[in-house]
Parts: C-alpha cells; structure tokens; sequence
C-alpha cells in the first residue's frame, strides 16, 4: 500500500477553521497566529490539490464548491481527534512507586503482604528495591525506604515503623525446651553489617540469660553456621539445621504457622524498622503507601 499523500496538518487545521468561522481573521485568533499566516496555509493548501478553495472578496471569503465537499470531512476527522485525545486524558493515571528495604524485610515482611498492598493501592504499581545498602533518596533512586537502625537520619523525614525483638526460634522438630538445650544444637548467626554494642547477637544474648541465673557451661557461643543474609538464616532455622536469633517480627507468619517456635527468652529488645523519604511536598501516591504500611505494621 502507498503511504498517504497529505496535505500539510497545519494547512488543514487553517482550512477547517477558516472555513467554519468564514473568516481567515477570526480563524487566525483562534489558531493563534495572524491572518496573514492563516492566508498562506490555505493557498498553499490549494496549490496542494490544485483547486480553488475560497473567494476572496472585499471583506469576507466566501468558500467554494470543493470547499463545501471538502470541509464536513475535515470537521468530522479533527473531531474525532479531539474526542480521542479527551478520553486519553480522562483515563486515571497509574503511578508508580520505589519501596527500597533490606533484603531480609523485603523477603519476609513486605512480599508475603502484596496482595493486600494491591487490593489497598489498585491503582498503584510497587517497585521493591531490595538492597541492605541505603538508597539515595535525594537522588530519587527510590520514593520511600525502610531502614533498620537507631535513627532518625539527617536531611530525611522518618518514623518508626515495625519495633523489633529478637529471642532464639529454631524448628519444632529439634524439641527444645530449656536454654540448656542449645548446648545439643549448632547456633545460626546472622552477620551485620555495622555491628554496635547494642546488635542483637548471641554472645550479648548469652549475658542477658547469665544475668538471668542461667547457666551454659562451656558452650561457644562463637560457633556455628554464620550468614551474610538474615532471610538465609531464617530458611536455615525452618529447615531444623540449629537455633538461630531472629527478630520476632520478621518470622511472625512463620511463628503462626508452626513453621518455627520460640521455645525459651530471654528476649533481646532491638532498634525499630524506620519508614523514611525525603522531605518535600505532599504526594498522594506516597500517602497511599504510607497509610497501607501503617495499618500492616498495626496489623502485626
């Protein structure tokens, strides 16, 4: 098929005007440009198609034959057009966000709540950034972020989100019933990034239960499997391959689901999980999610 000979758009969009108003003037005033502009389009138009399309008298111009045939066809199309373009614009608009958050959080506590996320946000598409660096958010890498730390940071707006308490949890199926049982287990350790004398570690954990009376003999606590990712640690203590201490927060649904237990305390208290963006304006979009992660972190 050839492609189409047309006329040039402008030259067409002066025509249908000037012939609707009957005035290349007030057709001017409603294109933006002057009559002048609006008098060479259309003969340009006409020496296009090679026939006359007004008459130019005194004070007016008069449409021809050709230009009686050719101006409902021209009307109907820009129409049309127009008609188009305003359901486009009518269509809501979708938005779409950037969550970055710790990898063990992403896998543990965000993805298990999805649908709710879509049936709360339907109108908003959800990136997960999952990354235990922290995102520039000034550099709109990432809309909001959860970060697990003592905060607040400076330069950016945050509250806490999900408070944390850390207890040995390990599968059912090792029967553990006392703190002295560990001694029968391998430990699971999970390796923090910046670890602070506050960090929830079994050796701090082991102070905290001497404090308590409690007694473990020689048991190192140093040993045993070590993990670089918390979500691994967590698969590792599912799998009944030790006792690993584990945010009570983060294994809530497998804590519910008999997937692990939490046979003994003491619990260790640890810092909260931080909603954080960069401060500025408003959003809606940003409010949506802010208000959906609340109610999740209220829901436990």
């Amino acid at each position: 098929m050839s492609g189409r000979r047309l006329p040039p758009l402008s030259a067409l969009r002066a025509f249908e005007a000037a012939a609707r108003l009957r005035s290349f003037k007030r057709a001017a005033q409603e294109l933006s440009v002057t009559p002048t502009a609006i008098s060479h389009q259309i003969r340009g138009l006409e020496e296009h198609i090679g026939v006359r399309l007004f008459e130019r008298q005194t004070r007016r111009v008069v449409p021809t034959a050709a230009a009686e045939r050719l101006f409902p066809v021209l009307r109907d199309g820009f129409d049309a057009f127009a008609a188009a373009v305003e359901a486009l614009r009518a269509q809501p608009q979708r938005r779409a966000l950037t969550l970055s958050a710790t990898l063990s959080f992403t896998a543990k506590w965000l993805v298990p709540r999805m649908a709710s996320f879509r049936q709360a946000c339907p109108d908003l598409d959800l990136r997960l950034h999952a990354s235990d660096d922290p995102v520039d958010l000034h550099a709109g890498l990432a809309d909001a972020a959860i970060r697990y730390g003592r905060g607040p940071w400076p330069g950016l707006s945050a509250e806490p989100l999900v408070h944390n308490r850390f207890a040995p949890v390990c599968s059912p199926h090792l029967g553990l019933r006392r703190p002295q049982d560990l001694q029968r287990h391998a430990l699971l350790h999970s390796e923090w990034r910046h670890p602070t004398a506050d960090t929830p570690t079994w050796q701090r954990w082991r102070e905290r239960a001497s404090a308590d009376g409690l007694d473990f003999g020689d048991l190192d606590f140093d040993a045993g499997l070590r993990f670089t990712d918390e979500s691994h640690a967590i698969q590792a203590a599912i799998a009944g391959h030790g006792v690993a201490l584990l945010s009570l927060a983060l294994v809530a649904d497998d804590l519910a689901a008999g997937a692990l237990v939490q046979p003994f305390g003491p619990v260790l208290d640890g810092y909260p999980h931080w909603l954080v963006q960069a401060p500025g304006a408003e959003r809606a979009d940003l409010a949506a999610l802010r208000a959906w992660l609340r109610a999740q972190a209220d829901v436990g």
